[in-house]
C-alpha cells in the first residue's frame, strides 16, 4: 500500500507528522514523502526539516495521496506542473486526501468542484472559490474524496483511512498504540466555540508566525 505525501517549504508540522504517524502502523503501508526537488524541506515553523528523498514526477501513481497544508499550498497552488500531477495520480488512487489548507490544492486541481469539503477556518473563502461547499466537519468524506480541518484533525482523518484500508479494529488498535485520546484542557479548537479575546490573539500570533513558504 503506497501512501505520498508532497512536502513544499512552509509544510505544516502537524499536518504531516500527525497522519504519518497512524499510517505508518498500517500493516503493508508504504509512506513517501515527495517534492519539487529533491533535498530538505524547511516546515513553517522553521525548525523542523524533512529530507524528501524523491520529486513527485517520479511517483505515477499511489494508493492514497495526502496533501498537507501550512504556506506551502501557495506554492502547490502556483505550480501548474503539481497541480496537473496531482490530477494525473488522482485518477488511480483508492483515496484522494488533505489536512487544513491543503484542500486549497485540490481544489486548485479541480477536485473539489461541486463537493462538500472543509479546511481550516481561516482559508474558508478560499475554499469555497475552488468550488466546493464548505463545511466546519473535521473530517470529510465525498466518495474516494477526504478532506480534513485545522491542523489537528488529520489524525482523526488519517484514523477513518486507516478503517477505510483496514478494518475498525485496526484503526482503533491503532489509536490505542499512539494512545489518543484527547483531552484538551480548554475548549476552544474550533472557532465557534472561541471568546472574542481568543479570536483576537490568534489572529496576533497568525501574524507573528515565520514565513519560510
Amino acid at each position: 500500500m503506497n501512501i505520498v505525501i508532497p512536502l513544499y517549504d512552509g509544510y505544516e508540522p502537524l499536518d504531516v507528522v500527525g497522519p504519518y504517524e497512524v499510517l505508518a502502523h498500517i500493516p503493508g503501508a508504504s509512506v513517501r514523502f515527495v517534492g519539487a526537488e529533491k533535498g530538505p524541506v524547511k516546515d513553517a515553523l522553521g525548525s523542523l526539516p524533512t529530507y524528501v528523498p524523491a520529486t513527485y514526477s517520479q511517483v505515477d501513481h499511489c494508493d492514497v495521496l495526502l496533501i498537507p497544508g501550512g504556506s506551502s499550498v501557495k506554492a502547490m497552488v502556483a505550480d501548474d506542473d503539481f497541480l496537473a500531477w496531482v490530477r494525473r495520480v488522482h485518477r488511480r488512487t483508492r483515496f484522494t486526501t488533505s489536512v487544513c489548507t491543503g484542500s486549497l490544492a485540490l481544489g486548485a486541481a479541480g477536485l473539489l468542484k461541486g463537493l462538500t469539503a472543509t479546511t481550516h477556518w481561516s482559508e474558508v473563502e478560499a475554499l469555497a472559490s475552488y468550488g466546493a461547499v464548505y463545511t466546519p466537519q473535521r473530517t470529510v468524506r465525498q466518495g474516494k474524496v477526504i478532506t480534513s480541518a485545522g491542523v489537528s484533525s488529520g489524525i482523526d482523518m488519517a484514523l477513518t483511512l486507516a478503517a477505510l484500508l483496514t478494518d475498525d479494529v485496526t484503526a482503533q488498535a491503532i489509536q490505542l498504540l499512539t494512545e489518543y485520546d484527547p483531552q484538551p484542557p480548554f475548549d476552544s479548537g474550533s472557532l465557534a466555540k472561541a471568546s472574542d479575546a481568543v479570536r483576537k490573539r490568534v489572529f496576533e500570533l497568525m501574524k507573528k508566525r515565520p514565513h519560510n513558504g
